[in-house]
């Protein structure tokens, strides 16, 4: 058995020229015609776990998964119904805040691959955005620029900055992209020191709500 879903910028209409088209197969066992580079494969009883336990990817497919195969004819997805509410989103911003810092501090102290450091900052600075929204606005945002759809909330750097973080990550899972050789850590370490100080804000604005 085998489903398959689109999810990601091309559902959300949010496509741009470096956007990719993210993947979702759904089987009940290994299977050699998918590919782990070009699909995220998951088992269906896995699937299960997420819904129940309210998972933040479990809401992301919710809300913005489109079918595109069923071998069954059915919509595995929207037949799970809606996922358990979203509880888990003191744990979530404590795991990617650590990967923000372990970044950030390698970054200060000159780490030998400052593309991959300033990708995972930028993938951690767009996971707490969205577990953020998830949990403390009406309407949860996905994607790259989550970081900066979060209204009052929303993350306040430089667009040059910003457009820096989402370079790296291009760089480093796609290899596509200009190099950053000129690169300039006086200017982009205290942009940097800025999102650590918005992480803190949104993990004690969630604290003081529950």
């Amino acid at each position: 058995m085998m489903h398959i879903y689109a999810f990601g910028s091309i559902c959300r209409g949010d496509l741009s020229l470096e956007s990719d088209i993210d993947l979702l197969a759904l089987v009940n066992e290994y299977d050699s015609r998918l590919n782990p580079d070009k699909f995220s494969i998951y088992s269906y009883s896995r699937m299960q776990e997420l819904w129940i336990m309210g998972n933040a990817f479990a809401w992301h497919l919710a809300l913005e998964s489109k079918l595109i195969y069923s071998e069954d004819g059915k919509d595995f997805i929207r037949n799970l119904g809606t996922p358990s509410k979203y509880t888990r989103v003191r744990e979530d911003l404590l795991r990617f805040r650590d990967i923000f810092e372990s970044s950030f501090a390698a970054v200060k102290n000159g780490a030998p691959s400052l593309v991959f450091e300033l990708s995972t900052i930028f993938l951690a600075l767009r996971n707490i955005a969205t577990c953020y929204s998830l949990a403390r606005m009406s309407k949860p945002t996905f994607g790259r620029h989550s970081a900066r759809r979060l209204g009052a909330k929303s993350l306040s750097v430089s667009d040059e900055v910003y457009g820096l973080l989402v370079r790296s990550r291009l760089l480093s899972t796609r290899g596509v992209g200009d190099d950053l050789n000129s690169l300039n850590l006086s200017e982009l370490i205290p942009e940097l020191e800025k999102c650590y100080v918005w992480v803190n804000q949104l993990f004690e604005d969630v604290a003081e709500h529950g």
